[in-house]
């Protein structure tokens, strides 16, 4: 079977049970504070198992796309490295909410196993959880008897609390899980050996195929353990796992998942690829450069094209750290020296074309993006090769000369590269501390790894602290699942508290209010969330600060909590934010629409921001748009607002009629099987959304684009106001032109008079270049003649009044010109910042092996500051002018 049929079948075998298939989560997360991305096939269901979302049917089949790159699941080291971790995988999962429960959820994975897949019984083993007395938890008997209707006795294994109970965090759901095994040893191995010895114990060809999870516990702050009220089944096969099995395979990179990459990347190569390669043998580089490539451009495209791009920011940084890890083993193991990540990803799009569209529609933006990282840091790898090389060149530089030991000490020290610059190489280079061991023992260098990993947690404590949220369990008030938004309709809502918690952050405490009706709007789809009140029948009015979505429930933020929590309260919407916020809205869908009239259809939502006082639009777009352009876009969306069209607004339709009908909508969204449609004429603007917006055009009263710039490859960025922000606007520019006419005397034709004063500028500018280079003509010969021939160099320290430091170096390239094996330095006073600079004759570098970058900072110590340059070149600044002189004198220490 070949991975597609292998797929289809799961689907196709739980639909026949009653199962709804549904499509997969996009892999970055959103309205869930608690994850960055999709690590399993049960977060899209979470806001289910905790009780905070009816489900819309009681059973379910999927495929997931899931990432594991970052906190508890971190699989990203051992990718390449083994035969079946990944960053992106596919999870296929079944699930019952409050359905069926053990029994069928056993009985229907073996007979899908055995029956369908045909798997041999005799290599699966299957576990059950053991129970654990410290927990009060008992075995669970239940799965053990169920498990010895189709399994020998001898391959039901019992297993830990870590290995079979399942949880999804320090708190929340969680119940003891079944894994089934499969020993893929051949028979003569297995006869040696069982493989019930084997399981769970990291062997690589006895490995956990299939998790069945029995959700059957709530887990409390307090670590305790709740009923749930309703009894889930959560399960998960991996999908590249299953198809190794299937296809016969010892390795998830030997199965067509994953071969039309790797031997794509060893043609292009021009290198073998060696499955079956051991460390330390030919080519185990090379297959794990080949085996990290392919897995890692699945995650960063899919990532991509769910809306994430590469950034230093969060969800964004491990991205571009997956990136350039990949680009990393490219250029270190196949000597890709260019760009070749990026052309995986049409490749990539071909095969999941029909399983998951989103990347083969996006393709084309998703290569440019992967491009221009690549570019990008294979601009930074240089750069951080050229850093290295400094740390171990300075070492022999600085031990060449009589120097106090303090000084090599701020580099190296005994030939080992110090921890906190290795530390440097990965923070500011993006260099993995395994490529600075390697390149340092090349170099004759060690690395103080201890040095390293202690600057790693600090920095790793830093960021903990800046993010630690201490969440207290919630207080129940009233038994009601329902959670009703009124925030379409009105701004005012009579309204009862139904649970309540406090969190903690950065020290401040606050509180989470769920209602039972609600006009706030929760933070979703780029709207910023609602602020207003909570009033109280006896008067207490608590402040509502923000409001925001988790796992489907709307949760205001408050700084205290009412003395009676039972009362009923009217919950009020701060009105002049929420008309204000609406109008940027409204006018984001107008200026999307314009923009694909202008631009093209190519150009789709990429990220949104819409507050009370502007509108942020990110957009797929590969070129500037020209002033032209946009003029073109203001003009469009205010025609529409002139025309003061009313909002038509359809809730509850069928998505795929949605879609079907024409309707926008954006990648990276988890759709409902029922959407809202927003339209502004049907000829015009018709979307997907769930914000809240104005009942007419003419409510946005004028539109005003401020800014174009770029956000990253093949992404650009509008900011634009409305309404009063927009006449404000306006108001102000009238004022500046008027007071620039004034300064120009009132001229007749403003552009004309401003461009004459520039070209007078530019003309003054060239006067002054001028006589600043004969002044420093004039000064080349009088520091000529005060050279002092010291072992060999003509050595000259002077104190010099020139302007700038372009001045300054071409005075010393002047003087080097005319003196042979040349020591300079020269010292400025820059508009009261001090100024050093160093020149060396190439022939003095290697004759007396100095070097100008090494010894100017040490030099800037004496004016507080520091620098750096080439061996025969190099400047510094600093803070304090009156070490200048002390400078000078220092310098001598250097040839004498």
């Amino acid at each position: 079977m070949t991975a597609t049929q292998i797929r289809q079948t799961f689907l196709d075998f739980f639909a026949s049970k009653g199962h709804v298939i549904v499509p997969s989560a996009p892999i970055v997360i959103k309205n869930d504070p608690t994850l960055m991305f999709t690590n399993a096939g049960m977060n899209q269901f979470k806001s289910i198992f905790l009780g905070e979302e009816a489900a819309k049917f009681p059973r379910a089949v999927d495929t997931q796309r899931c990432l594991r790159v970052s906190g508890k699941h971190n699989d990203l080291e051992e990718v390449g490295i083994d035969t079946y971790h990944h960053t992106m995988f596919e999870m296929l999962g079944n699930w019952s909410f409050g359905d069926y429960f053990k029994k069928e959820a056993i009985a229907w994975s073996w007979e899908l196993l055995t029956e369908v897949y045909k798997l041999p019984k005799d290599r699966l083993y299957v576990t059950y959880f053991e129970g654990d007395e410290k927990e009060g938890l008992e075995k669970d008997t239940e799965t053990y008897n169920l498990w010895k209707q189709y399994v020998d006795e001898a391959r039901i294994l019992p297993g830990n609390k870590k290995d079979n109970f399942w949880e999804m965090g320090e708190t929340g759901p969680c119940g003891p899980c079944s894994e089934i095994h499969y020993d893929s040893r051949p028979d003569n191995e297995r006869a040696e050996v069982s493989g019930a010895v084997l399981v769970n114990a990291d062997h690589d060809q006895v490995i956990e195929i299939w998790n069945n999870v029995f959700m059957q516990f709530n887990r409390l702050k307090d670590s305790s353990l709740q009923p749930l009220p309703a009894k889930h089944v959560d399960t998960g096969m991996g999908f590249e796992r299953l198809v190794r099995v299937l296809q016969g395979k010892t390795s998830n990179y030997d199965t067509d998942v994953f071969q039309p990459l790797i031997q794509f990347i060893a043609e292009k190569s021009g290198k073998t690829y060696k499955s079956e390669a051991k460390p330390n043998e030919e080519g185990w580089n090379d297959a794990v450069a080949m085996r990290v490539m392919a897995d890692h451009i699945r995650a960063i495209s899919f990532a991509i094209a769910d809306g994430q791009l590469p950034s230093n920011n969060k969800a964004g940084y491990v991205i571009r750290r997956i990136l350039r890890r990949a680009v990393r083993y490219s250029y270190q193991y196949l000597e890709f020296k260019e760009p070749f990540l990026n052309q995986l990803v049409s490749l990539l799009a071909d095969q999941f074309k029909g399983v998951f569209d989103e990347l083969y529609t996006q393709k084309d933006f998703v290569q440019k993006v992967v491009l221009e990282e690549e570019v990008s840091f294979l601009r930074t790898l240089s750069s951080g090769i050229k850093r290295f090389n400094e740390l171990t060149s300075d070492f022999a530089a600085i031990t060449s000369v009589e120097h106090p030991a303090g000084t090599i000490t701020d580099i190296t020290y005994g030939k080992k590269i110090r921890g906190s610059n290795a530390f440097e190489l990965s923070d500011t280079y993006g260099f993995p501390i395994d490529l600075t061991e390697l390149m340092a023992r090349e170099k004759g260098f060690t690395v103080d790894m201890e040095g390293y990993e202690a600057a790693l947690q600090q920095q790793k404590s830093r960021s903990r602290a800046a993010t630690a949220i201490d969440t207290g369990d919630w207080v129940i008030v009233r038994d009601d699942d329902t959670v009703e938004f009124t925030g379409y309709d009105e701004t005012e809502s009579i309204a009862h508290v139904v649970k309540y918690r406090k969190v903690t952050a950065k020290g401040k405490e606050q509180y989470q209010i769920v209602l039972d009706k609600t006009p706030f709007y929760a933070e979703s789809g780029g709207q910023v969330g609602d602020k207003g009140e909570l009033v109280f029948p006896d008067g207490e009015v608590i402040e509502v600060t923000d409001t925001k979505k988790e796992n489907g429930l709307i949760i205001h933020y408050v700084d205290k909590i009412p003395d009676d929590v039972e009362d009923a309260l009217t919950a009020i919407v701060e009105p002049t934010q929420r008309q204000s916020t609406e109008s940027n809205h409204s006018a984001t869908h107008l200026l999307h629409a314009a923009m694909k009239q202008v631009l093209g259809n190519h150009v789709n939502q990429k990220g949104s921001l819409v507050n009370a006082e502007y509108l942020r639009f990110d957009f797929s777009h590969f070129a500037k748009v020209t002033d032209e352009e946009i003029a073109q876009i203001e003009a469009i969306v205010n025609e529409k607002v002139r025309e003061n069209i009313p909002l038509k607004e359809e809730r509850g339709v069928a998505y795929q009629t949605a879609i079907t009908s024409g309707v926008t909508a954006l990648f990276g969204e988890k759709y409902g099987e029922y959407v809202r449609v927003i339209t502004f004429d049907d000829e015009f603007s018709k979307e997907l959304c769930g914000g809240t917006h104005v009942k007419a055009t003419g409510q946005i009263g004028f539109f005003k684009i401020v800014s174009e710039s770029a956000v990253a490859a093949g992404v650009r960025r509008i900011e634009a106001i409305t309404g009063i922000a927009a006449e404000n606007y306006i108001n102000e520019q009238s004022k500046l032109v008027q007071q620039l006419k004034e300064l120009l005397k009132n001229p007749k034709d403003l552009s004309k008079s401003v461009e004459s004063l520039l070209d007078e500028n530019n003309r003054l500018k060239k006067e002054i270049e001028k006589s600043i280079l004969e002044k420093s003509s004039g000064l080349k010969n009088e520091l000529a003649q005060k050279a002092e021939l010291i072992n060999g160099i003509n050595f000259i320290a002077q104190k010099v009044q020139l302007p700038n430091a372009d001045a300054i170096k071409n005075l010393a390239y002047q003087v080097k010109d005319i003196v042979s094996d040349l020591f300079l330095v020269l010292a400025a006073d820059i508009d009261g910042k001090p100024s050093l600079t160093v020149m060396i004759a190439e022939n003095v570098v290697k004759d007396k092996n100095l070097n100008a970058g090494t010894i100017v900072r040490e030099l800037a110590k004496e004016i507080k500051g520091g620098g750096g340059g080439q061996p025969f070149f190099a400047t510094a600044g600093g803070s304090d002018v009156s070490g200048l002189e002390k400078a000078l004198e220092k310098a001598k220490t250097f040839v004498g």
